[in-house]
């Protein structure tokens, strides 16, 4: 009865092991394997070159170029991405007029296609008639070419990306907010202690599981963009937006470096694999879980 059993659930999971498999696994060891070889061209298959073109990334300045923009990029868009949708979660929560309308405009963003948003975005910072330029020039403010200046280019892209995904995160919020027992809040009025004191002392602490999910949820969405480059700027100018991602993008198919393209994507898959163990243990200790 039990070995019954025992096959019957392994036949339930057949095949998701076998989408996961296909589709994750396989590509993955597919990946770290050709980068190892060198790029096959026509009729010429690639050639065992082993740690060559690690070698090659490690000598390349646009990849250290692109590491430091992504850098700069996720310092920006997680926690600002993180401390709005809690905001926002924190302000729908509340019984007040129109909090369905708030909770779908806040929700909005993140529905749309990224290519969309961007194209939306790139009508607001489009030098000389762009909305932000016509807000600008209303405050008497000189124009800017926010996405054509080196200074501004990448901080351009990270308001975007915030735009984009802090409705998201606030479903989350907004959803163990929901969860908590309304009985905290009731014995914390008696108690006297204010809205404030509320917030640190009660539900932070017991949303830290949902922040951690946030967290790392963010961090590679942090690491994984690239549409909104790709519409924007194009990595530009002189590759001051230009990150990891995008870098791959044009190493893989604007170069066809494949064997080069994998050794990226390796380092980054590691990279970003490193960062979400750390995070889990690091603020393990911290989440209070039901």
């Amino acid at each position: 009865m039990g070995s019954s059993r025992a096959a019957q659930a392994w036949l339930m999971l057949l095949p998701a092991l076998v989408l996961l498999a296909t589709f994750t696994h396989y590509p993955a060891i597919a990946t770290l394997v050709d980068s190892f070889f060198s790029t096959p061209k026509g009729s010429r298959p690639g050639v065992w070159v082993g740690l060559e073109n690690y070698q090659v990334m490690l000598d390349d300045p646009i990849f250290w170029q692109a590491l430091r923009n992504n850098l700069w990029f996720a310092l920006g868009t997680i926690p600002l991405s993180i401390a709005l949708a809690l905001a926002m979660a924190l302000w729908v929560n509340e019984r007040l007029f129109g909090r369905a309308f708030l909770r779908m405009a806040y929700f909005t963003p993140t529905v749309l296609p990224m290519v969309a948003v961007a194209n939306i975005w790139l009508f607001f910072y489009t030098p000389g008639y762009g909305l932000l330029e016509q807000i600008t020039g209303a405050l008497g403010l000189p124009p800017h070419n926010w996405l054509g200046d080196p200074r501004t280019a990448l901080g351009a892209i990270t308001v975007v990306a915030v735009w984009k995904e802090a409705g998201f995160f606030m479903i989350f919020y907004l959803a163990a907010l929901q969860g908590l027992n309304p009985s905290l809040r009731e014995a914390a009025a008696i108690e006297g202690a204010s809205r404030w004191y509320f917030f640190r002392r009660v539900q932070w602490p017991l949303l830290m599981p949902t922040t951690l999910f946030v967290l790392v949820n963010a961090v590679i969405n942090a690491f994984r963009l690239v549409d909104h480059v790709f519409v924007l700027t194009r990595g530009g100018p002189d590759n001051a937006s230009t990150l990891l991602l995008y870098h791959l993008y044009e190493v893989g198919f604007k170069f066809w470096d494949t064997g080069y393209a994998a050794a990226i994507t390796v380092v980054l898959l590691g990279a970003l694999a490193t960062i979400a163990l750390l995070q889990f243990f690091v603020l393990d200790r911290k989440v209070h879980y039901k």
